[in-house]
């Protein structure tokens, strides 16, 4: 009895069989689209077609793409792989990143085995979204980078755009701001080269780099590309992009202390998103809104809260860990307002633990709050604790106006506490993150210096 050739090898010898029966060459066979290499390994069996090369070979051979496909087994067949996909997006949506995780990983190394190159990419982009979705941040960001450093990435299924934006997302959550802005400058100059007309990702990563350089505190360029993202965005019929340019004008408003400004352009973001069927977006949204309610100067915490309930629901089922602990820490701030100090800590200290230890810049923000909880229940040295550690988290992230604020309510802490040397110090590293290097106090602190090693007195001139 004859041994059963592998199922690769017969769909090859049966491409082959087929070709010399149509008397052409591999070149004929390959056409503008394929190259006579690849038509040699499909036939050697080392590669299997996507569905796209299957319909141009069945084409060319004259047989239906069935006679083909009969060749493979059910395992291998793309079709079955694109289910699979779809299954762990529907786990990724469901908060179950660690199931998607590993369906992506074995669609990704059955792909690759079969030569499916277009599926491989998106079993590799959900595969770095799924680790995002963990905390693993690190990770997610190597997985998104090879992704972006393939040579064959002009060409893949997933959108360089899209993994563009993804990475500067990850850089954002490390702390690694200048790396995310020169990464989405590059990107966006590389579209602008290829004269590429605006796009609903292209929008996105200009939101994306309108919060990167909001977070760095250079609020007037970020205030300039959030005017040019709404302009872009108004010309186009997706909707989204739009909500999204508002969105990130609203945040650059509210951080430059127009909230009341920003309200408006927030609300018009919500109304926008309202309409769709993204329900984590709208929800992170409410997030954002709730934020600039609490933080405005008539803070109004009943509509923040009922924001961030409704926000709280949603991300139940459709949020990640990090949606649901940026909400967290705005109820910790809301209940904080409210003078429960007690409701406060516990949603703090729920984000801390949601976030681990990857998200630098809002595990800062979250222990702010829990600082300013603690000193309401009279534990200031803990409160002082929590505060440095969050200036420190914001200064190792290269975000010098983040951590100025965070130097500052330590300082106010400090001097509530009764620790007025500690509070000067800590002032002063504030007014250091702003650049304020006082060039000034340090040519009169030397002059004085000498004069007291001469014991002149202040005043004198001579």
């Amino acid at each position: 009895m004859a041994e059963r050739q592998p199922q690769g090898q017969s769909l090859g010898a049966r491409i082959r069989r087929l070709r010399r029966t149509a008397g052409m060459s591999q070149s004929e066979l390959a056409g503008d689209d394929l190259s006579p290499s690849y038509v040699s390994l499909l036939e050697a069996g080392k590669r299997t077609p996507s569905p796209d090369v299957l319909r141009q070979l069945t084409e060319r051979l004259g047989c239906a793409p069935e006679h083909l496909l009969e060749c493979l087994g059910p395992e291998e067949r793309p079709e079955v792989l694109q289910a699979e996909l779809r299954y762990a997006e529907i786990s990724l949506r469901n908060g179950e990143p660690a199931a998607a995780l590993e369906t992506y990983t074995t669609v990704r190394e059955r792909a690759a085995t079969a030569g499916y190159g277009d599926v491989r990419a998106s079993a590799e982009f959900g595969a770095a979204r799924a680790l995002e979705n963990s905390g693993r941040l690190e990770e997610a960001a190597d997985r998104y980078q090879s992704l972006l450093d393939c040579p064959e990435a002009g060409r893949s299924s997933v959108p360089r755009l899209a993994v563009a934006v993804a990475l500067c997302r990850c850089y954002r959550e490390i702390g690694d701001l200048a790396h995310a802005v020169e990464l989405a400058n590059q990107v966006l100059d590389e579209a602008r080269r290829l004269q590429l007309t605006p796009t609903v990702l292209g929008v996105e990563l200009l939101s994306t780099l309108v919060g990167l350089y909001c977070e760095r505190g250079d609020l007037h360029r970020a205030a300039s590309l959030a005017r040019a993202a709404i302009e872009e965005a108004e010309g186009m019929s997706d909707r989204k992009a739009l909500g999204a340019a508002y969105w990130n004008a609203g945040v650059v408003a509210h951080r430059d202390g127009a909230s009341a400004d920003a309200l408006p352009l927030l609300e018009r973001a919500l109304a926008i998103y309202a309409e769709g069927d993204d329900a984590r977006a709208l929800a992170r949204l409410r997030n954002a809104y709730a934020a600039v309610l609490l933080r405005s100067e008539t803070a109004d915490t009943a509509l923040a809260k009922s924001q961030l309930m409704r926000s709280a629901e949603a991300l139940a089922e459709e949020g990640s860990t990090v949606d649901v602990a940026y909400c967290e820490t705005a109820l910790a701030r809301a209940y904080l307002l409210e003078s429960d100090p007690h409701g406060a800590q516990e949603h703090a200290r729920r984000a801390l633990e949601l976030l681990g230890t990857g998200h630098r810049l809002e595990t800062a923000r979250t222990l702010l709050v829990l600082a300013g909880a603690q000193l309401h229940t009279g534990e200031e040295a803990a409160a002082e604790e929590s505060c440095e550690r969050a200036a420190l988290l914001l200064e190792a992230s290269q975000t010098d106006r983040q951590a100025a604020d965070a130097w500052h309510d330590l300082a106010e802490i400090l001097e509530l506490t009764g620790e007025g040397d500690k509070a000067l110090w800590a002032y002063r590293q504030s007014l250091r993150c702003l650049g304020r290097h006082g060039d000034l106090s340090t040519a009169l602190r030397g002059r004085l210096a000498e004069r007291a090693g001469r014991a002149e007195p202040i005043g004198d001139s001579s």
